[in-house]
C-alpha cells in the first residue's frame, strides 16, 4: 500500500521547497522607462522595488491626465512566453481600471493646466496563472502550507499570476516628474477566485496597484508603501 504525503512530512517540506522557486520573477530597473536613471532599489518593499520620491502635497492637486497605458518593448520586458494578444487585454483592462479609480479622486482631464496631474502607466511584465495547478495548490498538503505561510507574510504564490509594471507621476505644467516606481502586483496566495482564468490574477494585480496608487495620491505627502493587502 503506498503511503500518503500525509504521513511523510519530510514530502510536504519538500513541496514547499520546490514551489518557492516558481513564486515568480523579481522586478528589474527597466532601461527603457524615462525615470529609469532617477529609480532607487527600496530593499523594505518586495512589491516596489524601485521608486523616486520628491515631497509633494498631493491634495493640491484636483486632475489627472492618464496617457493611454504603453506595452514595454524593451528586451528587458518581463512577460515571458506572454502573447501579444494577452499583453493587449491586460493594458487595456489597466487603462479602464485606473481611469475608473482614478475619477474618484480627480477630475480626469485631456489637457495639461494648473493644479493637474500627469500619469504614464507602462506595462512591463506578466505572468499568467497557471491552469488547474494554481487551483490546486491552494489544497494540496504542499502547496496549501507554502501559500498559506505566503498570504501571512503577503508574499506571492505558487503557480499564480501577476503583473509587473511602471508608474511615473508629473506635473502636467512644468513636466517636472514627481514620482515614479516599478511594482510588482498579485492577490493574495491563499485568493482562490484569483486563481481561475489565465488572466485573473493579473487583473486582480491591477485592481490592488490602482487602489493603491489613488492611496498615494490622497495623502497629503509622500507615499504610502504601495500595497493594500485585502484582495
Amino acid at each position: 500500500m503506498k503511503k500518503s504525503i500525509h504521513g511523510r512530512p519530510w514530502l510536504a517540506v519538500a513541496a514547499c521547497m520546490a514551489l518557492a522557486g516558481c513564486a515568480g520573477v523579481k522586478p528589474v530597473q527597466y532601461s527603457g522607462l524615462a525615470s529609469s536613471p532617477q529609480l532607487s532599489p527600496d530593499t523594505h518593499n518586495s512589491r516596489v522595488p524601485y521608486r523616486y520620491d520628491t515631497p509633494v502635497n498631493w491634495r493640491s492637486y484636483r486632475k489627472i491626465m492618464l496617457e493611454p497605458v504603453a506595452v514595454y518593448q524593451g528586451v528587458d520586458n518581463q512577460f515571458g512566453a506572454m502573447s501579444n494578444e494577452d499583453r493587449n487585454a491586460l493594458a487595456s483592462y489597466m487603462q479602464n481600471t485606473f481611469g475608473q479609480k482614478l475619477a474618484t479622486r480627480f477630475e480626469l482631464v485631456n489637457e495639461p493646466g494648473p493644479g493637474t496631474l500627469q500619469v504614464k502607466l507602462t506595462l512591463t511584465g506578466a505572468k499568467t496563472t497557471k491552469a488547474v495547478l494554481g487551483t490546486v495548490t491552494k489544497f494540496d498538503i504542499g502547496g496549501g502550507l507554502y501559500n498559506s505561510v505566503q498570504a501571512i507574510r503577503g508574499k506571492e504564490g505558487a503557480m499564480n499570476g501577476s503583473v509587473i509594471y511602471s508608474v511615473e507621476i508629473y506635473d502636467a505644467l512644468s513636466r517636472q516628474l514627481l514620482s515614479a516606481y516599478i511594482t510588482k502586483q498579485y492577490p493574495n496566495a491563499m485568493n482562490i477566485g484569483a486563481s481561475f482564468g489565465a488572466l485573473k490574477a493579473a487583473r486582480v494585480g491591477i485592481d490592488k496597484g490602482a487602489d493603491a496608487l489613488v492611496e498615494q495620491l490622497s495623502s497629503e505627502a509622500m507615499p504610502v508603501d504601495g500595497i493594500t493587502r485585502s484582495r
